[in-house]
């Protein structure tokens, strides 16, 4: 079953429409695009897709649109909330679904204690009849749990793995070794070959929505030891990520979607929308690469 996880899962944007309502033809778009450029699963309501600026009805309505347009694709509904209550309502939708994981970062704001968001977990992954996978973001969650904690969920059959999106790439490799038949997924696009090198089975990651063929190949030539070959597509792949930084990853990633006509439309407020400044530097510096 483990193997079925491995490999580049796309953290979906979200497409809206004139009226801030879901474009569903995007969304089919983009799950049809990524799909032709080799992804092998998706990872559906995450961060990327403004999970947390989406309803509950909006949340379980980008999973159906997702479940319906990847037949025979690996997807993990991410079903994290700050209400635990909401996230045992999607986590049941995915079960209901038939999706074939769930995952959930670490409940948030109000500086819970770690035994608390063990029993979060656990509460979770007791009630789904799918496994489950350990969503470790320190950086926006504010938790920051160390590989005693994080082996509390990989020592359990309930748990799959981990979508590891820190650069304490010691502690990813710390626990691949320790748990070697888990999955880990790398989480930071930029630090994707670092990853690999440490022991992760794939990754899972945001800008794989416009080119996660550039993460296949560097997963392909990794495997196949050519590193200077890897490192020189994560270096065109760091080229772009720059770019979008200073623009706004999120809102940057939306619009070169919209200028190769997917028509995603803007990010929920309280994002910015980018400028024209913006949009030409990402129609001359980042568009003509992405297809190369």
């Amino acid at each position: 079953m483990q193997e079925k996880f491995k490999g580049i899962f796309t953290a979906l944007l979200t497409s809206f429409d004139e009226n801030n309502k879901i474009n569903e033809k995007a969304l089919e778009a983009l799950v049809k695009h990524n799909v032709n450029m080799g992804a092998d699963g998706f990872y559906v309501c995450g961060s990327t897709a403004e999970a947390f600026l989406l309803t509950t009805e909006e949340r379980k309505q980008v999973m159906e649109i997702v479940k319906a347009t990847a037949p025979g694709k690996t997807l993990i509904a991410h079903i994290g909330s700050i209400s635990e209550d909401e996230a045992h309502t999607l986590a049941d939708f995915a079960n209901d679904l038939g999706y074939d994981a769930i995952s959930s970062v670490a409940p948030f704001y109000y500086k819970f204690g770690f035994n608390e968001i063990k029993d979060y977990y656990f509460r979770l992954a007791n009630a789904s009849s799918i496994p489950m996978l350990v969503y470790h973001f320190p950086a926006f969650s504010g938790v920051n749990m160390g590989v005693p904690e994080i082996g509390r969920f990989l020592s359990d059959d309930k748990f799959i793995g981990m979508k590891f999106t820190s650069n304490d790439f010691f502690m990813l490799e710390r626990c691949k070794a320790a748990y070697p038949d888990k999955v880990i997924y790398n989480g930071y696009d930029e630090m994707f070959l670092c990853g690999l090198s440490m022991g992760a089975d794939g990754g899972v990651g945001s800008t794989y929505n416009f080119m996660a063929d550039k993460f296949v190949m560097i997963r392909s030539l990794f495997a196949e030891n050519k590193i200077a070959e890897a490192q020189a597509v994560q270096t065109e792949v760091n080229r772009i990520i720059a770019l979008l930084c200073k623009v706004g990853v999120m809102q940057a990633e939306k619009e070169v979607l919209n200028q190769i006509g997917m028509n995603f439309g803007n990010c929920r407020r309280p994002f910015s929308v980018p400028t024209e400044e913006d949009r030409e530097l990402i129609a001359k510096e980042i568009v003509p690469y992405i297809f190369k």
